[in-house]
C-alpha cells in the first residue's frame, strides 16, 4: 500500500521553516509500516533547501522514503498537470478532527485496538463511538 505522510506536525511538531521534534512513536511506526512492504511517500509543503533538511533528516532518523512529493521516484514533475499524488492513504495534521497521533495510526492500519474489539465498528454493526472519542476527542 502507498502511504502519503506529511512532515511538519505529523512527523515532526511544526516548527516550519525549521525542525520540530519528532512526535512521539512517528519514526518507530514509520520503520514497522516499510517493514510491512508499504511503501512511504513523503508528502510536503517544503520545497528547495528545507525539502533537503526534511529528507535529511528522516534518513538520519532510518526512513527513506519511496518517493518525496511525487508518487513515485521517475516521476516528472509536469506543471501543467495536478499536483495530487496517488497514495492509498494520506497521514497528516491537517486532516477532519487533527491528528489522532502514530499509536492511533498504528492500530488502525493494523485492525487493532487495545479492548480487542473492531476499530471503527460495534456489534450491532454501527459506527463504534470510541473510535469518534478517540480520533475527534469528542463523542458523537
Amino acid at each position: 500500500m502507498k502511504i502519503a505522510i506529511d512532515f511538519d506536525g505529523t512527523i515532526v511538531e511544526d516548527a516550519y521553516p525549521d525542525i520540530g521534534k519528532p512526535m512521539l512513536f512517528a519514526f518507530e511506526t514509520m520503520k514497522e509500516l516499510q517493514k510491512q512492504n508499504h511503501q512511504l511517500i513523503l508528502w510536503t509543503y517544503r520545497s528547495g533547501e528545507e525539502l533537503e533538511d526534511a529528507v535529511e533528516f528522516c534518513r538520519e532518523n532510518g526512513i527513506e522514503f519511496y518517493a518525496v512529493n511525487q508518487s513515485y521516484p521517475e516521476e516528472i514533475f509536469d506543471p501543467g498537470s495536478s499536483r495530487k499524488i496517488h497514495a492509498h492513504i494520506f497521514i497528516d495534521d491537517r486532516n477532519i478532527g487533527g491528528f489522532p497521533g502514530w499509536s492511533l495510526i498504528w492500530q488502525m492500519l493494523n485492525d487493532v485496538t487495545p479492548e480487542g474489539q473492531d476499530l471503527f465498528f460495534d456489534n450491532q454493526g454501527d459506527i463504534n463511538p470510541g473510535f469518534w472519542q478517540r480520533v475527534f476527542g469528542k463523542k458523537r
